[in-house]
Parts: structure tokens; C-alpha cells; sequence
């Protein structure tokens, strides 16, 4: 239910509601009573004396604006993220990519040199103090070790005093001479691909011979852990292993120390097409009680579209000018598109390299930009819009298709999740109000605008 506009009272029982207030950074638990004189108080039109106090204090009579903001003019990323190939060395049952299930595709050197010279000359160009140097794709970037390695030593020594940050997403299965050499230079972190106990990994991640890879993540992690190098970690839930996440969720935090622990149902795209959904009211009960299990040691579990803390428009960088490269050195600004074969890549692909540098079809960037959550309708009055921000517009895709959006079973999880994290909040503050110090942060798990 919302009183006025971005200020919603969610019903917890027939006594008592949730009041949310996203962009006044303001939560609390109010009876009925409290609840049915909002609106008045609100749109000063009078009401309950000690009610119109209480809102007072709380701040929801301050002017606030929203979080929207829209890149304009010239494209000048000063982040690259390279698709270094679509080979892999697992052969996940729900890899969204479908790796090795066809011929892999490389990147080459020139590629790679071509995209970083341009960030690095924007990065000077607009006195920017570091680019970002990272390492994605529909495979496994390790696989094609020179090319990661060489990627990196080349950006350090063409950037200068440009600080360069690198990152990488991977499996985890790594030789030692690899998470030396991670350890050393990837000095943005690693977020790695784990999902909990090792049986249920092992189902889920098996080797391309067909064998458990639990044993060598976990030897990666192990060593990550030995280094105090900061690194995340993904879990993916399938339908059938939401009995077992909580364990899983035990299993990483007592054994390791990730910086982040997300938690995510797997999607119906690439190999898991046509699988039975994991986006579930199992899936809701399973992410509670693991969420119990990691606050006994310290760590609150990370869901993507559930962002209690960041509010923002966008919610990954694909409406933000997002710089990813192909191998074939295409520019998409989607990591789940980094394929030129990919359903939508004429949707999320916007550039293509030229001898002088590259082309970019502002046409469609400029519809990218426009994909902000003000601009989707079925987002108007839901009460984690700013939070959640309209989720991964790619998976929208698949789900909906090219039409208007329409929303799917993952809103009614992001919610849920949104409102957990509203109500463990109030709690810590001691059970009445809570105040987001906040808000406008940086978000956890993007790190800013990356999916």
C-alpha cells in the first residue's frame, strides 16, 4: 500500500505495517492507526498531533529528489571488460553461456590493445586517476592465460601513473602459478563461482571430464584465505539443491573468509533452458534461514536486486555506458551478451572497433540509456523500485520478451528480501526507526554499475 508518492506502509499482519520511505532513508514498524493518518499528515492536510511529531522527526516532511541520472554526449568509458574466450573447463549444468558446447572463440592481443588505449585515453583525457581492467565472458577467462596476463602487463605499462584496477570473475579451478600470479596483480579482487557444500557443487560445476571441481575451488580459496587477498563469492541455486543452500551458506562462511557471499536462483537461460524454476517460495524460506546462518558470522547474504542502501536508477551498467569487448572486438554493454550470436545482441551490442578506434550506433546507445527503472511503468509504486531498479534488463528479456515489461516471480523475491533487510535494520536500531546513513552508496554487490 502506498500513503503518498516513495513513502509505502507494507502490511507485515492485520495489526502492523511496514513504513518504507527509500528516499528519505527512513524505515519503521507502525500500527494501523499510525499507518491511516500518514497520508494526511503527509500531504498537510492536518491529522493526529503526535502522529504529524513523529513523521516530523522522522524527516518524512523534507524535500527529497530522486535517484535518476542519464549519461549524455561522447562515449568515454574509462573501464574495459574483456570477454577474453567461450572456451571453459566446466561444463555447469546451468551455465546461462552454454560453454563448450560450441566452437570457442579467443580473443586476440590487438583486440585487447585496442580497447585499453581508448580507456586509458579518456582516462587522461578527462583526468581521471585509474581505469578499470576487467576479465568476463561466456567462458572462462583463465583459460586464455597469456591473453590475461598480457592484457594486465600491457595497461600498466601503457597507463603510466594511471593506476589501473583489475578484476576478474572465475571458477576457481586455477593451478598454484595462477592464484600466485591473481594474488599478486589483481588488485580489484576475484569473484568466484562456489556453490557450497562440495556434493552439491560438484553436481552442479563438474569438470569437462565429467568429475568434481569442489576440490580445487576450495584449494583456491583456501590459498585466497592464506593471503587475506579479498575475494567474493557467487552461489547459484538450482530448484533441486534449495533444500540444501542454507547448509551451503554454513559450509563457505565457516571455512573461508569472502568479503561478499552472494545468493542467487539459477536462470533459465543457455543450459539450464526448460530446467525446472528456482524462482520459488522455496527459494524465499531456503534464503531466510541461510541469511540466520551467515549472521552468526557477521556476513549479510547479497541478492542482486535486493539493495537496501543504494538507491539508484540503473541497476547494472548497461544503461550507464557499460564497455565490454568480444573477442571479435564488438562492444556490448551487457555481460550476459558477449556473443554476437546472442538473442538480443542487437539490442545490448552499440559498437564495433575501426583502424581509428571505434564506431559506436548512437541510436542505440541512447536507447540503452533510456532503460532507467523511471522509464518502466510496471515499476511505478513498488516499494524496492529505487533498490532493486528495475533488475537485469537482459533477463527481462528472456523472460518477457521484447514487450513492455510485465514483471516476474523474481519482483515478489526482491521484495520479500527488500523487506527483510528493512526489518533487520529497524531491529539493530534498536527496534523503532532506522535511519539509512547510506544512502547513495556504493552498491555491494556491483560495486557501482556492474552486473
Amino acid at each position: 500500500m502506498t500513503t503518498v508518492p516513495d513513502v509505502f506502509a507494507i502490511p507485515l499482519d492485520d495489526s502492523a505495517s511496514l513504513v518504507y520511505a527509500p528516499l528519505h532513508g527512513v524505515a519503521f514498524a507502525a500500527s494501523q492507526g499510525l499507518v491511516s493518518e500518514l497520508p494526511r499528515v503527509l500531504t498537510g492536510e492536518g491529522g493526529d498531533s503526535d502522529v504529524e511529531t513523529f513523521v516530523r522527526e522522522a524527516g518524512l516532511l523534507q524535500d527529497v529528489s530522486t535517484p535518476v541520472s542519464r549519461r549524455e554526449g561522447a562515449v568515454e568509458p574509462t573501464d574495459v571488460t574483456l570477454f577474453l574466450t567461450t572456451a571453459c573447463n566446466l561444463r555447469c549444468t546451468y551455465c546461462y553461456a552454454s560453454a563448450g558446447d560450441s566452437p570457442a572463440t579467443y580473443m586476440t592481443m590487438d583486440v585487447a590493445r585496442q580497447g585499453i588505449d581508448f580507456v586509458i585515453d579518456n582516462a587522461r583525457r578527462t583526468g581521471a586517476p585509474h581505469i578499470g581492467l576487467n576479465f568476463h565472458g561466456g567462458g572462462e577467462p583463465s583459460v586464455h592465460w597469456k591473453l590475461m596476463t598480457g592484457a594486465l602487463e600491457y595497461a600498466r605499462r601503457q597507463a603510466g601513473d594511471i593506476e589501473v584496477i583489475a578484476a576478474s570473475a572465475g571458477n576457481g579451478v586455477f593451478t598454484d602459478q595462477q592464484i600466485d600470479w591473481m594474488i599478486a596483480n589483481l588488485n580489484g579482487g576475484m569473484s568466484l563461482s562456489f556453490d557450497g557444500l562440495p556434493e552439491v557443487h560438484d553436481r552442479q560445476r563438474p569438470t569437462v571430464r565429467g568429475t568434481g571441481s569442489s576440490e580445487r575451488v576450495i584449494h583456491t580459496m583456501r590459498r585466497f584465505t592464506e593471503a587475506g587477498y579479498p575475494y567474493g563469492v557467487r552461489v547459484t541455486v538450482t530448484a533441486d539443491q534449495i533444500p540444501y543452500l542454507a547448509d551451503s551458506v554454513e559450509y563457505i562462511l565457516a571455512s573461508f573468509t569472502p568479503v561478499r557471499l552472494q545468493v542467487e536462483p539459477a536462470y533459465q537461460l543457455g543450459r539450464h533452458e526448460g530446467a525446472p524454476d528456482a524462482e520459488t517460495e522455496d527459494f524465499i524460506v531456503a534464503y531466510r534461514e541461510a541469511q540466520g546462518r551467515a549472521a552468526h558470522y557477521g556476513h549479510e547474504l547479497l541478492y542482486s536486486a535486493a539493495r537496501v542502501g543504494f538507491l539508484t536508477s540503473h541497476f547494472c551498467g548497461i544503461t550507464q555506458d557499460n564497455f565490454c569487448l568480444t573477442p571479435a572486438g564488438n562492444v556490448s554493454a551487457c555481460f550476459e551478451a558477449f556473443s554476437e550470436d546472442n538473442e538480443f545482441s542487437d539490442v545490448f551490442f552499440y559498437g564495433s572497433a575501426t583502424p581509428e578506434g571505434y564506431e559506436f550506433d548512437m541510436d542505440r546507445l541512447e536507447r540503452l540509456r533510456g532503460l532507467g527503472v523511471e522509464n518502466r511503468s510496471f515499476c511505478d509504486g513498488c516499494f524496492a523500485k529505487w533498490n532493486c531498479a528495475g533488475d537485469c534488463y537482459h533477463k527481462s528479456l528472456s523472460a518477457n520478451g521484447r514487450g513492455e515489461f510485465r514483471g516476474s516471480q523474481r519482483c515478489h523475491i526482491t521484495r520479500e528480501l527488500v523487506k527483510d533487510q528493512l526489518l533487520a535494520r529497524i531491529a539493530a536500531s534498536g527496534g523503532l526507526l532506522w535511519r539509512d546513513p547510506s544512502v547513495g552508496g556504493v552498491c555491494p554487490v556491483h560495486g557501482g554499475e556492474h552486473e
